[in-house]
């Protein structure tokens, strides 16, 4: 800066102004530091700056898989938003494994950055309470802390959306739902059996545990889960499904039976059985193609929201710990608006 200072002939602080975007340099002389700089081939040391502040311009991003499209779009909001700021973002993929979630933050943590944003594996997130102590601000996405851990949180209407999705296929008039879910253990899918139930109990349905399959979205599991499900004497005429990928391995698990993605919902899924409805929580490619109904979610606000209230507890905002949660979308397209076949008597 010094030799920045001497070639435009002007003083030190005039060329600090310049390089930081400070108010008070005139015009012609920002021109002439400018021109100096580019002579010189001058460039700030952000590291030095931020160093000097208590900062490292970085921040964390732990998500569940960064191949998966919900996280992708989560992701690249928070990337976005870091970048807005003049911040670097380092991204790490849990794989629904709590110690390797621990191990990531913590990796995280001893590299100085600043912040975190979390979608969490785990319940227990007392592993963070000596950062917090230290200065580091977190906010989790998607997914609530575990107790004991207060922070801010940003999640979408997991319960409302499910609520929506059922109650969407019982004004259809659908009387047996299937429900394929995640894994019990993760907030969100629990959060959509529970709006799932609830739309049930609205209708004065009976809840019926032989109608609902939770576990990971592997194809082998569904395939079973499906079969067990249309064998059964009084098998489901609609399906609710937890989330994309679970959607996507009942659409090929169906075509299999049927021999096309579409032929679920146009020829039905066996001899007799008449057409299954689908509603899928999440949107996904080729839904629109493929004309299936979705509740969908919005990643890409999720992303952002938690990366703005991150940043604005790294200004200094103290204020309570918030809560945010944000609405889901019913997007109509086909699959779940389709009848039930006439009943038929079971033996």
């Amino acid at each position: 800066m010094n030799d920045v200072a001497a070639a435009a002939g002007v003083a030190l602080k005039t060329v600090s102004r310049v390089v930081n975007d400070e108010p008070g340099v005139n015009a012609a002389t920002a021109l002439r530091v400018k021109a100096a700089i580019d002579r010189l081939g001058y460039r700030r040391n952000d590291g030095a700056r931020t160093l000097r502040r208590g900062r490292t311009a970085s921040i964390g991003l732990v998500i569940e898989d960064a191949a998966d499209v919900f996280y992708s779009s989560l992701s690249r909001a928070v990337e976005e938003t870091a970048l807005h700021h003049g911040c670097l973002l380092f991204t790490g993929s849990s794989q629904e494994d709590a110690a390797r979630e621990r191990d990531l933050v913590l990796a995280f943590c001893a590299r100085r950055v600043d912040g975190l944003i979390i979608v969490p594996a785990g319940t227990d997130h007392t592993y963070l309470a000596p950062e917090f102590e230290a200065g580091t601000r977190a906010v989790f996405a998607d997914r609530p802390p575990g107790a004991g851990c207060e922070a801010d949180v940003v999640l979408s209407d997991n319960a409302g959306g499910a609520r929506a999705g059922a109650a969407h296929l019982i004004a259809h008039g659908h009387r047996r739902i299937a429900f394929l879910g995640d894994l019990p253990r993760i907030f969100t899918a629990a959060e959509r059996l529970r709006g799932y139930r609830e739309a049930l109990a609205a209708a004065g349905l009976p809840y019926d545990e032989g109608l609902v399959a939770m576990g990971p979205a592997d194809p082998a599991r569904l395939r079973a889960d499906l079969a067990r499900l249309l064998r059964a004497a009084d098998p489901p005429t609609a399906l609710l499904t937890g989330n994309g990928r679970t959607t996507v391995e009942t659409l090929r698990a169906l075509a299999s039976i049927t021999g096309s993605a579409t032929g679920a919902f146009v020829e039905g899924v066996r001899p007799g059985l008449g057409g299954l409805a689908l509603v899928g929580f999440d949107d996904f490619e080729l839904a629109d193609l493929l004309g299936v109904t979705v509740v969908a979610q919005d990643p890409a606000r999720l992303g952002r929201t938690a990366a703005d209230l991150l940043f604005l507890r790294l200004a200094g905002d103290d204020g309570p710990v918030t809560r945010f949660e944000l609405p889901t979308r019913l997007i109509p397209r086909g699959s779940g608006e389709r009848p039930p076949p006439p009943r038929r008597d079971h033996p």
